[in-house]
């Protein structure tokens, strides 16, 4: 069974990137899905279901991750990378002062990762798309809440500090072989 390692941070920090490269390397990775979960009210003409109907797109959200955290019997590598994680879902709702229902912070409590590492907000490489509505400040933010809902959890936090890709893979593969 593969180590499950979340990779996350608030948008625009260069997750999705990295995570492609981990791809590319030969490591076995989960992708982000709540762009497709944007993209797919979009098609039902809902322009941004989050802040139309929080609760139905965390749910999805928290469904979908769940099911990417229980479906890792398939994965053979000694570290599994996911785009995000569970209490990315809380911590969003928390950014947005929403309410959720007890049962999202239960599922996060009981399905634990191996690792987690959080890359901070990086202006410079910040940019805004038709599924990211986020301001650079709003990015902020979210890092903020994200980091202290993983802390919520009992979670140690790994900074990844910016550089390049490489860097930046460097830097998380000798702390997983430290950890682990």
């Amino acid at each position: 069974m593969p180590k499950k390692i979340v990779i996350t941070g608030g948008p625009g920090s260069g997750k999705t990137t990295l995570i492609n490269t981990l791809l590319k390397q030969g490591f076995s990775c989960l992708p982000e899905i709540s762009r497709q979960i944007t993209i797919e009210a979009q098609q039902q003409g809902i322009e941004q279901l989050f802040k139309e109907d929080p609760i139905l797109f965390s749910t999805k959200l928290l469904e979908g991750r769940l099911a990417q955290y229980k479906d890792t019997k398939n994965h053979l590598s000694p570290f599994l990378f996911f785009d995000r994680g569970l209490p990315d879902v809380t911590a969003y709702m928390n950014f947005f002062n929403t309410s959720y229902p007890q049962y999202f912070s239960k599922i996060c409590n009981e399905n634990k990762y191996d690792a987690v590492f959080i890359l901070p907000p990086w202006k410079e490489i910040y940019k805004q798309d038709n599924e990211r509505y986020e301001t650079y400040e709003e990015a902020v933010k979210i890092h903020n809440y994200l980091l202290e809902e993983y802390k919520k959890y009992n979670y140690e936090v790994f900074d990844v500090a910016p550089g390049t890709v490489e860097e930046r893979i460097h830097y998380i593969i000798t702390k997983l072989n430290e950890l682990f």
